[in-house]
């Protein structure tokens, strides 16, 4: 009968625990983001079709924060500060964004609330962050943001003394879409900017 060799057997199991970890590692970040959506938990809001049919007498206030990440070029700040809602009532804001520079850019927007335990209990009915934004050189928009807070919260053991609510976006800058890359090479190749759709 032919012995193993140990360190053909110690290879394979350092290479089982490798493929063992990097599944893991793989797996961690859709299941990290499902459950931060699910709980709220790290202040990831909740999204929702319509605001619900209660509202309260209680009121809440909602602070607007705006930030980009390094090398975006966009100048990007909320349009108000903040605002005061009743809980459960739908609340509508606004951010402006503005593409000083020459050329096409694409963007997308991060998000989350604090304190973290409101997230779950912060529901976006249309946001601008849903989806990539693309500016035009020159271009300035106001992008809305409707929301309300689950009246809910005032039972929630941890997050019914919350006076205040944050929303924070944080911009970067993603590849354009392919449409807007052809555009974009157009105007380059012609010396003119063709038609905006």
């Amino acid at each position: 009968m032919a012995t193993k060799d140990p360190k053909l057997k110690t290879v394979k199991q350092l290479v089982g625990v490798v493929l063992l970890m990097g599944g893991l590692a793989w797996a961690s970040v859709p299941f990290y983001d499902w459950f931060c959506r699910v709980t709220g938990f790290g202040g990831v809001t909740q999204t929702a079709d319509a605001a619900g049919s209660e509202i309260l007498d209680q009121t809440i206030k909602i602070k607007f924060d705006a930030s980009k990440s390094r090398g975006m070029p966009w100048e990007f700040k909320p349009m108000q500060t903040e605002m005061t809602v009743r809980i459960g009532e739908e609340g509508l804001a606004f951010y402006e964004a503005y593409n000083p520079t020459d050329r096409p850019v694409a963007g997308q927007a991060s998000y989350n609330v604090a304190p973290f335990e409101a997230g779950g209990f912060f529901y976006k009915i249309e946001c601008f962050c849903f989806t990539e934004q693309v500016l035009q050189p020159g271009e300035r928009v106001q992008m809305p943001v409707s929301f309300y807070v689950d009246p809910e919260i005032v039972t929630d053991r941890d997050a019914k003394h919350t006076g205040h609510i944050t929303l924070s976006y944080t911009f970067y800058e993603i590849d354009l879409p392919e449409d807007d890359n052809r555009q974009a090479a157009l105007e380059t190749d012609n010396g003119a900017q063709a038609p905006v759709n």
